[in-house]
């Protein structure tokens, strides 16, 4: 697929794009809640863009193992004055959420994707974006609950399952009518996955591009690089480079990542040295 179909844009998918995560959450795992007030998270979307950010993602729910879940009320103030402030920026904004009413609302401000790591599985999800007209959609593999979800970690075969669960979840979507073109596929690096699974789920890439639809991959900090390499949740800046790259050159379409500037550096010497097309 040549581009993303989003409500404000239709996102070339020529070149690896880089999408900016922001946290409106007081618990995430990998920033620990500095940008859990508007303001912070406003000028943390700001700062995003200056670095290069093709895309910003803003959720208010964390998704960490052991998480608690806020009520819509909270959701929705986390999120909504965020989102507000950042479709006035020039470039296309997601919203990380599994909630309907969260989803309705953010369309209404003009966000141009939703980003379900539930892949619009909770009642009345589904519908919504199949009566929008534009708006852009990721759906991810997670089994289970994000606070449990790790005691669901266990596959004969993670790729094919992951595959075959998300071919079968993206049949269920067009069939309700959202186009093909608006549809990106994350396989949930981390998400009821081991450390095991996440690699091979890196290793054998090509399986997942197989289904034909452009791939969003997450590794940014995740724990599987602390396991890896030993470091800290705010040590893992290199790895969690590496790890993006090795998407992209794997076929990845967007990678989500926190350390945005430094994701675009190293593109652009991959594209340099004729790693990745010029632009």
């Amino acid at each position: 697929m040549s581009h993303w179909q989003t409500t404000r844009f239709r996102v070339p998918l020529n070149q690896p794009l880089v999408m900016g995560i922001v946290n409106v959450t007081p618990d995430s795992f990998s920033d620990g809640g500095a940008f859990a007030t508007t303001a912070a998270a406003q000028a943390h979307c700001d700062r995003l863009l200056a670095d290069g950010a093709d895309i910003l993602d803003i959720g208010g729910e964390s998704t960490r193992p052991g998480a608690a879940t806020p009520d819509l009320d909270a959701e929705l103030a986390r999120v909504l004055p965020v989102l507000h402030h950042a479709v006035g920026l020039g470039v296309p904004v997601s919203v990380d959420t599994s909630r309907p009413e969260v989803m309705r609302q953010a369309l209404d401000l003009g966000v141009d994707i939703v980003n379900d790591v539930r892949a619009l599985q909770r009642p009345g999800a589904l519908a919504l974006l199949a009566e929008h007209a534009m708006a852009g959609v990721c759906l991810m593999h997670m089994r289970g609950e994000p606070g449990t979800m790790q005691t669901d970690a266990h596959y004969d075969d993670v790729v094919a399952e992951a595959c075959g669960w998300l071919a079968s979840r993206c049949r269920d979507v067009l069939a309700a009518g959202v186009a093909l073109d608006r549809i990106v596929l994350d396989p949930g690096i981390g998400f009821a996955k081991t450390a095991d699974h996440n690699w091979a789920l890196l290793q054998r890439q090509a399986e997942l591009l197989a289904l034909g639809q452009p791939l969003l991959v997450g590794w940014s900090r995740k724990s599987t690089l602390g396991r890896l390499t030993g470091r800290a949740v705010q040590h893992r800046q290199s790895a969690s480079v590496a790890a993006a790259l090795a998407s992209v050159v794997r076929g990845a379409a967007i990678v989500r990542v926190h350390d945005v500037a430094e994701t675009v550096d190293a593109l652009k010497v991959w594209r340099a040295a004729g790693l990745l097309p010029a632009v």
